[in-house]
């Protein structure tokens, strides 16, 4: 699904040169779950907005399931996200003004889905998500792991192959992000591409690929009977 061929992200910060992605080379399955750990400035946000279509490499390249992206327009690298990929991230990142419902059929609504076929959609996921009773609240109406549930839906909304989630259980309780964590898992059990960027170890070791990060590169990849040092 996802193939990275030495991908760099370079940034100039006065007259210095900072690799943050530093000649990446990676491969993801589909369906497969990833957790990315490492410490602050390793690179964990520069590899997830790559593989979000939000930034564009300096070098290298990125190929999403077969299709070389660095050479696409913004409009379709815009149509490849929409179809194809998920966010979920820490600060929900909700519109105040909207309700729970609404954001969750926002994506539809861009999309031009009609009326009636967003309504019948919507009403299904906010069922799956438990949060039909709280349709009609703003985001300040909703707890933490609500708001996480809500953008979480939307993320969902438009069936991506590739869900991307940047510290997700980052502003929750322990109850609220094993919750949260739960349902992202039971997406991926559907088929659903997972890939974690988190602080926490336990969180991280949920997953059933483990990747470690410093200075830009991979240096651990860990799956169950198989540790690659890099």
């Amino acid at each position: 699904m996802i193939e990275l061929q030495q991908l760099c992200r370079d940034f100039l910060i006065g007259d210095q040169t900072v690799h943050a992605l530093d000649h990446l080379d990676l491969t993801i399955d589909s369906g497969e779950y990833l957790s990315v750990m490492g410490p602050s400035g390793s690179g964990k946000s520069t590899l997830l907005n790559m593989l979000g279509l939000l930034d564009r490499p300096s070098s290298g390249e990125y190929l999403l399931n077969t299709q070389v992206t660095s050479s696409l327009k913004e409009e379709q690298r815009a149509a490849l996200r929409r179809d194809h990929i998920g966010f979920v991230f820490q600060s929900y990142h909700l519109l105040p003004r909207l309700t729970a419902r609404e954001n969750v059929e926002l994506p539809l609504v861009l999309a031009g889905v009609a009326p009636k076929i967003r309504q019948a959609t919507v009403d299904e996921l906010l069922r799956r998500l438990d949060l039909s009773d709280r349709a009609a609240h703003n985001p300040s109406q909703l707890s933490g792991g609500q708001r996480q549930r809500v953008a979480i839906g939307r993320a969902i909304i438009m069936e991506p192959d590739l869900l991307l989630a940047d510290e997700p259980t980052g502003n929750l309780d322990s109850k609220s992000g094993l919750e949260v964590m739960a349902l992202l898992e039971e997406l991926n059990a559907g088929g659903i591409t997972l890939l974690v960027v988190t602080h926490d170890e336990e969180m991280g070791a949920r997953a059933q690929r483990r990747l470690h990060m410093v200075d830009g590169r991979i240096n651990q990849d860990w799956r169950p009977g198989r540790t690659e040092r890099i």
